[in-house]
């Protein structure tokens, strides 16, 4: 959920014309990261767990790559870069952790 107020608040900045395309990706790989583990935990086997867990894995690459195009297009900052990546690649570790144990 950090992740998420942290995308919103740096999207916030971004160029008018990126409201309906890069800021509007960014946000919504973000809030998918955590809504697909939170609905994949209601399903009522680890199979289907797993599954949501690959959609939000999924979605947390998606928002690495839009965070390097928003660098390379330099809406933001080398420290928020480095903070932002720091941050996605923890959860991408930490939701792979998550499905390994889970097993097959």
């Amino acid at each position: 959920m950090s992740l998420v107020t942290s995308v919103y608040k740096m999207t916030k900045v971004f160029p008018d014309f990126e409201k309906f395309g890069l800021v509007s990706q960014m946000n919504r790989s973000a809030v998918a990261i955590p809504s697909n583990i939170a609905e994949g935990s209601s399903k009522g086997s680890a199979k289907h767990f797993k599954r949501y867990l690959e959609d939000s894995l999924g979605s947390a690459f998606e928002l690495e790559t839009q965070l390097i195009i928003a660098f390379n297009e330099e809406y933001i900052s080398n420290e928020t870069f480095i903070e932002l990546e720091t941050k996605i690649k923890k959860i991408q570790k930490m939701i792979s952790g998550f499905q390994s144990g889970l097993g097959n």
